[in-house]
């Protein structure tokens, strides 16, 4: 899944009132370039947060998941769970592919993109998510999907209000 611009979106309802559009014809090639390269620069949503294998991981991640707006460290839901750090940091690298720090700035970003589509607003998403500092997660957001959870947000928004205004 992909976050596009309304840019991309226009071009491509352009392209489909077309119907086929043609090598031959100077426009249909300016608008077949033009899509290929939004399309390069259109941003991945992300859609799912990989889950490790091993229980005492599984058991890491999911009392984050159960607590992430409390921002619990790492130590204090290795604890809980009874296993050490270094342990977790392994297993994480190993099965998921990520450190426990990325998969955990993965989680709270698909947490706060849920909430945002629901219609929250930024600050008390970043609350929600376990960010102290809504500029935190605006800044995880930005370097995530290229722009700020509220121009995110404002794309989003953008087709509902041109079809009630026609």
């Amino acid at each position: 899944m992909l976050h596009i611009s309304p840019l991309f979106r226009e071009l491509v309802i352009e392209a489909v009132r077309i119907g086929q559009l043609r090598t031959t014809n100077h426009l249909h090639r300016a608008l077949r370039d033009l899509i290929l390269f939004q399309l390069g620069n259109a941003s991945p949503v992300p859609m799912f947060v990989r889950l490790p294998e091993d229980s005492r991981a599984v058991g890491v991640a999911e009392a984050f998941i159960a607590s992430h707006a409390n921002a619990p460290s790492l130590e204090a839901l290795c604890k809980r769970v009874g296993v050490s750090v270094r342990t977790i940091q392994r297993t994480f690298r190993k099965e998921v592919g990520t450190s426990f720090e990325f998969w955990r700035r993965q989680v709270r970003l698909m947490k706060g993109i849920e909430l945002l589509v629901a219609g929250r607003s930024v600050k008390p998403v970043a609350a929600e998510v376990g960010y102290h500092q809504p500029s935190a997660f605006v800044e995880l957001f930005r370097q995530t999907l290229g722009m700020t959870a509220r121009t995110w947000t404002a794309a989003l928004e953008a087709p509902d209000k041109r079809t009630r205004s026609k």
